[in-house]
């Protein structure tokens, strides 16, 4: 029976196999990169309870204990690969801010990063703002996004589940448009 594709990673990981493999993949030194994480575990449901507000972290779904865990574990696997973030920014949703928080300590909230899950209408100017961002990235410049499942579908086309990254790059498409490569997926056990 073969291995589901996040318990092959997390051994990939623990072996220290995946780490080679993604510096192989991910040259930081021509042009930087974002790793764009969605947060880690949370506890069981879909979006927030109705009448959240992002000034209180208890009217939202918060990390689970195992989610906690894992995030603690961002840093060093990140390091390992030589991903090592010169800035780490994050939505405001707790989630996203405590995931950041256990990760990489320092922390900078940015609403491009919010969920727009209940609010599809904020989308296009949301991606927008990332897909600058991605294009404005120095060579050499690695920088952490922590947001929601959403905003890494519409920026880099990929489904990724709780404690998942994509690193990705993008580059200017004539006419204007932007091209976002996913050079590699990252997973936490």
């Amino acid at each position: 029976m073969p291995m589901p594709r996040r318990h092959c990673l997390a051994t990939l990981i623990a072996l220290g196999l995946l780490p080679a493999a993604a510096r192989g993949v991910v040259d930081v030194k021509t042009r930087g990169v974002v790793v764009m994480l969605r947060h880690a575990a949370t506890e069981p449901g879909v979006g927030d309870p109705a009448g959240y507000r992002l000034d209180d972290c208890s009217s939202q779904r918060q990390l689970s204990a195992a989610g906690r865990a894992q995030a603690r574990q961002l840093g060093p696997v990140l390091a390992a690969q030589g991903l090592k973030p010169g800035r780490v920014l994050s939505s405001r949703w707790c989630r996203c801010l405590d995931t950041a928080r256990l990760a990489f300590g320092e922390v900078t909230p940015w609403p491009a990063l919010d969920s727009f899950f209940d609010q599809r209408d904020k989308e296009p100017a949301q991606t927008a703002a990332l897909h600058a961002a991605l294009l404005a990235l120095a060579p050499g410049e690695v920088q952490v996004w922590v947001t929601h499942m959403v905003n890494i579908a519409a920026v880099a086309g990929a489904n990724v589940a709780m404690g998942e990254a994509v690193v990705l790059r993008a580059t200017r498409q004539a006419g204007g448009g932007v091209a976002v490569q996913v050079l590699a997926r990252l997973a936490l056990p």
